[in-house]
């Protein structure tokens, strides 16, 4: 995927996943420390987290570049410390990451809207929870008002939905329908050579 120009006022889905799709995330403390960084390089690189999920052997991240554009030094700097702590953590030697993270910018609302609950949704969609008040690396409880994180963009989720319930059900209507918007699934997969 070739990488996107980033401009001030952009909004970027990074994500990857780990070599050979395996686990990049084993315990807890893993998805701890990349949160930690998550905000650190945020505010270092005036970037607003707006949605992010981690799971086990993949990541997603929709941010905004607020300054000067420095997005895609995110998840560079993230991911090259937390695979240092990897490797020594868990004795492994090499790259833990499937490639280079993807970079891909949003510039239809619609799509924003429906990139959030998707990225929320994914613990479900993979099977990994029931529902999603079981899986707490993501900011899907800052979205509905029940946890009170510092990765989280309030003044975008309160524009879009200014009853925490009224995103609660559309991303319960999602998983519920399994239906995206027409294109969406074609935009999400799209690689550009």
């Amino acid at each position: 995927m070739t990488r996107p120009d980033y401009e001030k006022g952009g909004f970027y889905h990074i994500y990857n996943r780990g070599r050979s799709r395996l686990s990049i995330f084993h315990q807890p403390q893993d998805y701890l420390e990349v949160l930690a960084l998550m905000w650190e390089y945020g505010r270092k690189f005036s970037l607003q987290i707006l949605a992010y999920c981690l799971l086990p052997n993949h990541y997603h991240f929709l941010v905004r570049q607020d300054d000067t554009p420095r997005a895609s030094l995110l998840p560079q700097r993230i991911f090259n410390s937390y695979s240092k702590k990897y490797n020594l953590r868990y004795q492994h030697s090499g790259t833990i990451f499937q490639g280079r993270a993807r970079a891909k910018p949003v510039y239809d609302e619609f799509y924003l809207l429906h990139l959030c609950r998707y990225i929320h949704a994914n613990p479900v969609l993979h099977g990994l929870v029931q529902t999603l008040d079981e899986w707490p690396y993501s900011n899907y409880f800052e979205w509905i008002g029940e946890r009170n994180g510092r990765l989280q963009d309030r003044t975008f989720i309160r524009q879009h939905f200014p009853n925490p319930t009224d995103y609660r059900h559309f991303v319960e209507d999602y998983l519920v329908s399994r239906q995206a918007p027409r294109g969406f699934d074609e935009w999400l997969n799209m690689v550009d050579d």
